[in-house]
């Protein structure tokens, strides 16, 4: 079990408020940023004070004008300004984090830091939208999603342009690089599976994580096959969550909830989480062979019954089936019968696996990914 340390953070979300802006460590600032119509409520933005003045951003918060405003007052509690920021440097693509740093951009010539992997998510740039929705729609069909449940053109075209119409970066982050954020010592952490450029950071100095969406102190992360995404995300995400066990952070600040202590405690609990979900997708093939990703989704157990679940939020719900699905065709597990849907059985001689119970204190992550304004989630799929 993870120990809290931002009590005043969760104290507000069990309120279903805004958590106050805190300071950290000193010079080291947490505003809660609002993301509109969306279960998460907020994403923290860390804002680092520099030593010879400015103020360097981690994210930023979605481009809404209550969410600017938020991060106008959320600086403003230690007497800085959006013109003070000098760098934003951001976890990852998703419009919560990065919707906002062009603005900020704007407002003060700071620079933007992104992942390579996550910045050739926008590298056609509106332009590219139309090729997206088709990749996007030809995804859902193979993965059976019923007709009445794909997204209507206005909603694929909304989510494709709120990705695509998104700053270029101006400064590539690399894995193991040093921030040029004077006064911290901010190491970059590669990180993918949530999305294929998340990055974390690390000051040895002291002793903090910023982990973005990567490891949360109550829920999971959601990891999800969708279109723009490489062809094993979740496989890259275990493999990611096991480089935070070389870690030893003293606390870990993330992109939302709260801050909280005991990395590989919640590592743990993690990799339990995802090896109980693929026991339970082995189990659902050995009752129905030839299931298809959707087949599989509404069978297997959520935060919520799936009869609760919005269209938006079941598409997820099948991307992150899909992720699953998918490794365990890399380990050899299970079989893809090519097609429109595909069909999955389980590989001749694997061993049937009963199925785990999936730990009721690990709900899944609102879904992450390409977005849409006033989604019940932050998209997917």
């Amino acid at each position: 079990m993870v120990t809290i340390t931002g009590t005043a953070q969760k104290s507000s979300w069990d309120r279903g408020v805004l958590p106050p802006v805190e300071q950290v460590r000193p010079g080291l600032w947490s505003v809660p940023v609002p993301i509109p119509i969306n279960p998460l409520r907020y994403v923290l933005v860390y804002a680092f004070e520099l030593s010879g003045g400015g103020v360097g951003l981690v994210d930023a918060g979605w481009d809404t004008d209550e969410a600017w405003g938020a991060l106008q007052d959320g600086l403003a509690v230690f007497g800085a300004r959006p013109g003070d920021v000098r760098a934003v440097v951001v976890t990852h693509v998703h419009p919560d984090h990065y919707g906002l740093a062009d603005r900020v951009r704007r407002s003060s010539g700071a620079w933007i830091g992104l992942h390579p992997a996550d910045a050739a998510l926008l590298k056609d740039g509106p332009a590219g939208a139309e090729g997206l929705i088709r990749a996007m729609r030809a995804l859902l069909e193979h993965a059976g999603v019923p007709e009445h449940t794909l997204p209507d053109p206005s909603e694929a075209s909304t989510q494709a342009h709120t990705l695509l119409s998104m700053a270029q970066p101006d400064v590539l982050l690399d894995d193991a690089q040093m921030l040029e954020l004077p006064g911290w010592d901010l190491r970059v952490i590669w990180t993918p599976g949530h999305s294929p450029g998340h990055v974390c950071l690390y000051s040895d100095d002291q002793r903090l994580l910023l982990s973005g969406d990567h490891v949360l102190p109550r829920i999971t992360p959601n990891i999800s096959f969708h279109s723009p995404q490489v062809p094993n995300p979740l496989g890259n995400y275990l493999e990611s969550l096991a480089r935070m066990r070389a870690l030893a952070p003293d606390e870990i600040l993330p992109g939302h909830e709260y801050r909280f202590s005991d990395l590989r405690s919640r590592v743990a609990e993690i990799e339990r989480h995802h090896a109980a979900r693929l026991a339970e997708i082995e189990h659902a093939l050995d009752r129905q062979p030839g299931s298809t990703a959707w087949e599989l989704a509404t069978s297997l157990e959520w935060s919520r019954q799936w009869a609760e679940l919005s269209a938006f939020m079941r598409r997820a719900a099948g991307g992150e089936t899909l992720a699953h699905v998918a490794l365990l065709e890399r380990r050899g597990r299970v079989r893809q019968e090519p097609g429109v849907p595909a069909r999955f059985y389980l590989e001749e001689g694997s061993p049937r696996s009963p199925a785990g119970p999936l730990s009721a204190a690990m709900p899944p992550c609102p879904p992450s990914g390409v977005a849409r304004p006033g989604a019940p989630g932050r998209g997917a799929f």
